[in-house]
């Protein structure tokens, strides 16, 4: 490990870090800090970025040095009764290395923003819109063991099992930059629960997944070019949700863009939140697209159906998730709806990052 720990202070620059992090503290310290919020909070978010990072690094050169001293230990006295701690000081430091290595990549402008999400089944009636509910479950489980907030923001149910539509808010740091690799086609292949025959079945869903976007970031956005529908909420939110007539749709008409929100407590705050949607969903495209203007987005994206998939997820004749485009799969499907995706985000930050170079 050490070879790859030296590495990783030279990618890190760890003495530029610490430099800089003595720089943050003097112009914190200083009377005038707060004379522009604005400014002020953007240093805050610095410092808090330094010190996250060194105190990272230096907690695995820490364990590292101390894992040695024990093995050194343990050689000398010829006591075997160190192994099990020496090789669980070893996965942690495995581990650490591994989240930090990772966290580099992630240094895509918006990568340390929230995320917004939302699942669309393709055609197929009950089985995709069921899919499309598996999916939602699996990004509730990933967020949920990461330590992320889950929101979700609006939710219609299938025709008989399964959902039409869902949107949802992922708020933690790095939420977007790891989410981020998610957003294409998921498709699965089963036995239908639906088939009374036990036919296998092909099922697609779209995953759009947008940064939420600072409120300082301007979108100007014409009324005409709104169609806005007030409806009663449904779904997932139980009691939480409001049975009035609250929930809002937008849709953008040049764009075709649907969004809506039916969690919040009124149809204002319903509106200010699905406008928010539309701004970072108009935002995304825009930036993807290389666009001059948000004028200039012509429509959605293209269908949800064979050919265009990114993640292909096969439960039946045998268990197999394989992601098209990083070649990363595993056969441990049960684990991966279970939430846990990191290899596959990983494998797909690896990816990108090795297409720049």
């Amino acid at each position: 490990m050490r070879p790859k720990i030296d590495e990783l202070a030279s990618s890190l620059r760890i003495d530029a870090l610490e430099a800089r992090s003595k720089e943050l503290e003097e112009i914190t310290s200083d009377p005038g800090f707060w004379n522009n919020p604005d400014d002020s909070q953007k240093i805050l978010s610095e410092v808090k970025d330094v010190k996250d990072k060194l105190d990272s690094f230096h907690a695995l050169s820490s364990l590292y040095e101390s894992t040695l001293e024990l093995l050194d230990l343990a050689i000398e006295e010829d006591d075997a009764s160190f192994t099990d701690d020496i090789l669980n000081d070893i996965r942690s430091i495995e581990q650490s290395y591994e989240e930090q290595k990772i966290k580099l990549l992630l240094c895509g402008e918006y990568d340390k923003s929230n995320a917004i999400v939302s699942i669309h089944p393709g055609a197929g009636g009950t089985e995709a819109q069921d899919w499309a509910e598996m999916l939602y479950r699996m990004y509730m489980r990933f967020a949920e063991r990461r330590g992320f907030k889950f929101k979700m923001l609006d939710y219609i149910d299938g025709d008989e099992a399964g959902i039409k539509s869902a949107s949802f808010a992922v708020e933690g740091d790095y939420a977007y930059g790891y989410l981020k690799s998610e957003s294409g086609v998921h498709r699965l292949v089963r036995v239908s629960p639906f088939d009374a025959s036990g036919r296998r079945q092909t099922s697609f869903a779209a995953v759009e997944v947008m940064p939420e976007f600072d409120d300082k970031i301007k979108v100007e956005i014409n009324e005409e070019d709104l169609e806005i529908e007030a409806h009663r909420s449904s779904g997932a939110g139980g009691q939480h949700i409001n049975k009035t007539d609250s929930a809002i749709r937008i849709k953008h008409i040049p764009t075709g863009i649907v969004v809506g929100c039916q969690t919040e407590r009124s149809q204002l705050q319903n509106k200010e939140t699905a406008m928010k949607m539309l701004k970072a969903k108009l935002l995304e495209i825009k930036e993807r697209e290389h666009l001059d203007r948000i004028e200039d987005i012509q429509g959605v994206k293209g269908n949800i159906e064979f050919g265009s998939a990114i993640r292909s997820y096969v439960f039946m004749p045998y268990t197999l998730v394989t992601d098209k485009r990083t070649g990363y799969e595993t056969g441990d499907i049960n684990k991966v709806m279970d939430g846990y995706l990191d290899e596959f985000m990983n494998a797909y930050l690896i990816h990108k990052s090795a297409e720049k170079k």
